[in-house]
């Protein structure tokens, strides 16, 4: 379902970037359904590997992360 679209369009997130919940959505087929796809990610059962950590809100803010905040930081200032 819905929740798969989100994880496959994550692998798509390229290294070193970010999209936001808004423009994920829309690529898995739901403009309106920002925070389904913010469950998805949080119930992504490999957030390094399907990088979930790349997604941020709309405004450029981190949001949330499975492994909290400061691990979302954290990886993407490694990228």
């Amino acid at each position: 379902g819905f929740h798969a679209r989100v994880r496959r369009r994550l692998e798509d997130v390229a290294y070193g970037t970010t999209i936001s919940y808004t423009d994920l959505a829309s690529q898995a087929g739901r403009p309106t359904a920002v925070r389904a796809a913010g469950t998805a990610c949080a119930t992504n059962p490999l957030p390094i590997i399907v990088p979930c950590h790349r997604v941020v809100r709309r405004d450029g803010t981190l949001g949330g992360y499975r492994g909290g905040v400061a691990a979302k930081a954290l990886l993407l200032d490694l990228e």
